[in-house]
């Protein structure tokens, strides 16, 4: 391949991943079948069985799935370079987006419009963080151990509030002990293992709030196994209660903003990152949030396409997956004591669920229904409880 014929691979990646970000709806699976559908049916890009070894090693690696799968299939495409130019492109729509939602909100925050679209909003967000979680126990969830574990990180995260960190290592351990082989230890199941295990090494003491962003969230990135939302609970517990940058109703309305726009829930990095300190801040937590996915995709994942059979990092995968199940509902609970304050704020959520439950909506859908209500009932009303910025 000559070089003029790389460069034009790569700009032709580059273009198809900025249009995916932009246009990117509906969640890991859409955007993951969307790819298989454009880029092994429309434009040849792979062939079936390397979408679906993709598709299989992200799912084994800590991460947003939609993200890992574009980084993965931009190597395949064009090497190491075409992976950092198509996963950037990828999230740089989102970014924009996202970005600007921020800034819009730090100068319209404090008005009333804008607190009573987020009294409709907070439930329908608990309500899609639940319907989500169904959605991934079914698709992982297969026997009793596995609901055990989850059991017991529900009760942890409610109870202590723990580092959700060590749950996912502690549930991945006894599902290697299980699952796997307790005399065969082999470096597969190391190379699962060893992100979130520096993830907790990481150091906390710098001085500047970038710095202190930059480190919290490469720390965040490296602990989304299963899904986006296993972030949920992480972030609260960081940003909430360790560093009080947000109180507990911003943090929702970022989550809120993370599920209604394109791309991967762990954008909500980005909104929190300007809420904290603008732009620049905005701009290292995204870098943060997404740089382990880059490093685990060129470095683990060559290592899993050959030992993804083992037993043993099976057994880390399906522990990890249920302690992911364990602790977003514990943050369903925990979020849903500030998100449901009344009557009316526990009817949307009932509602939203069963919508979500009955009939195919989507995300943007539901939430621009919800804040329509806000928007009517919240002058009404006039409830007893009001956001705090």
């Amino acid at each position: 391949m000559t070089e003029s014929t790389a460069q034009g691979q790569i700009g032709e990646l580059v273009r198809y991943f900025l249009r995916l970000g932009f246009l990117g709806f509906g969640g890991p699976v859409a955007l993951v079948g969307q790819m298989e559908r454009e880029l092994v049916d429309d434009r040849k890009w792979l062939t079936k069985g390397q979408m679906r070894e993709a598709i299989a090693i992200c799912q084994s690696l800590p991460g947003p799935l939609a993200i890992q799968v574009g980084i993965y299939v931009a190597y395949l495409r064009c090497g190491f370079w075409g992976a950092w130019a198509g996963g950037w492109a990828f999230i740089l729509p989102n970014f924009v987006i996202v970005a600007a939602l921020g800034a819009l909100y730090v100068y319209l925050g404090d008005l009333q419009p804008v607190t009573a679209i987020f009294y409709g909003v907070s439930p329908a967000v608990i309500a899609l963080i639940l319907h989500s979680c169904y959605r991934l126990a079914k698709l992982g969830m297969e026997d009793a151990l596995q609901w055990a574990i989850a059991a017991v990180c529900l009760v942890v995260t409610v109870v202590l509030q723990a580092e959700v960190a060590l749950l996912f290592i502690g549930a991945g351990i006894v599902g290697i002990l299980y699952y796997g082989s307790l005399f065969k230890r082999t470096p597969p199941a190391l190379s699962v293992t060893v992100a979130p295990v520096l993830a907790q090494l990481a150091p906390t003491a710098s001085s500047s709030i970038l710095g202190k962003l930059l480190l919290f969230f490469l720390k965040a990135g490296s602990l989304t196994f299963g899904s986006g939302l296993v972030i949920v609970p992480f972030l609260e517990q960081g940003l909430v209660q360790q560093f009080g940058w947000l109180d507990q109703r911003q943090f929702l309305i970022a989550v809120a903003i993370g599920m209604i726009s394109p791309g991967p829930v762990v954008i909500t990095a980005t909104f929190v990152g300007y809420l904290v300190a603008g732009f620049w801040g905005s701009l290292v937590s995204t870098i943060g949030i997404f740089l382990p996915s880059f490093l685990l995709v060129l470095i683990a994942a060559p290592l899993l396409a050959r030992h993804r059979g083992d037993p043993n990092v099976q057994g880390f995968v399906k522990g990890a997956y249920a302690a992911a199940i364990g602790t977003i509902l514990g943050a369903c609970i925990l979020l849903g004591r500030i998100a449901i304050g009344d009557w009316l704020t526990a009817l949307i959520g009932l509602v939203s669920l069963a919508v979500l439950f009955r009939w195919k909506v989507s995300n943007p859908l539901l939430i621009a229904a919800t804040a329509a209500v806000g928007l009517i009932a919240y002058p009404l009303l006039q409830p007893t409880w009001v956001m705090v910025h």
